[in-house]
């Protein structure tokens, strides 16, 4: 989720575009803004939820991309911390069609307000689906027209498709590798 500007002066899109930030940077109307992200939990299941799209690709006819910029319009650009796309659709360098899915991480420094807003805009571009993981409360949202809806038996699907994640599977997998009993 964006936190706050990296530089104080306004940016053009165009040096935007053509400037590596490590990590990817979002931008606003002239502002580069970092993301939080780089902790253990976030990775892994950034990780974890890219391989499972990608791993289930041919019965679900889509694969998971991490990080990937999508170009929300002529001066927004936005980093999913995983973006799902149909097996099919246009890869271009940054996105400028709307994927199928955006799934937001958050960090313990984010805020479910600052994921509803994120997730508005998405929704507003043409995503069908945005999921907000918060793996700090292992609870998960979906985004709505009325903002994060709380996914109350932890499953988290594709209407009229075979695409489920369960968060309670992507939770034993942090703790196993942590270490840690269920």
């Amino acid at each position: 989720m964006a936190t706050q500007p990296v530089h104080e002066r306004f940016v053009p899109v165009e040096e935007y575009l053509s400037t590596v930030y490590e990590p990817d940077c979002e931008y606003d109307n002239g502002i580069v803004v970092e993301r939080n992200l780089g902790e253990f939990e976030h990775a892994y299941l950034q990780t974890l939820l890219a391989a499972l799209f990608t791993n289930n690709m041919d019965v679900w006819g889509v694969f998971g991309i991490v990080e990937q910029r999508v170009q929300i319009n002529a001066r927004r650009f936005l980093v999913p911390d995983v973006c799902v796309l149909r097996v099919g659709d246009p890869t271009p360098s940054i996105l400028t069609q709307p994927p199928l899915l955006a799934i937001e991480l958050l960090s313990p420094e984010d805020t479910l307000r600052r994921a509803g807003k994120k997730a508005e805009e998405y929704l507003a571009f043409g995503v069908q689906y945005v999921w907000v993981i918060d793996p700090n409360a292992r609870v998960a949202y979906r985004g709505t027209e009325n903002g994060l809806e709380r996914i109350p038996n932890g499953e988290l699907a594709v209407p009229g498709a075979a695409i489920v994640v369960r968060i309670a599977e992507l939770f034993e997998k942090l703790d196993h590798i942590r270490g840690k009993r269920a």
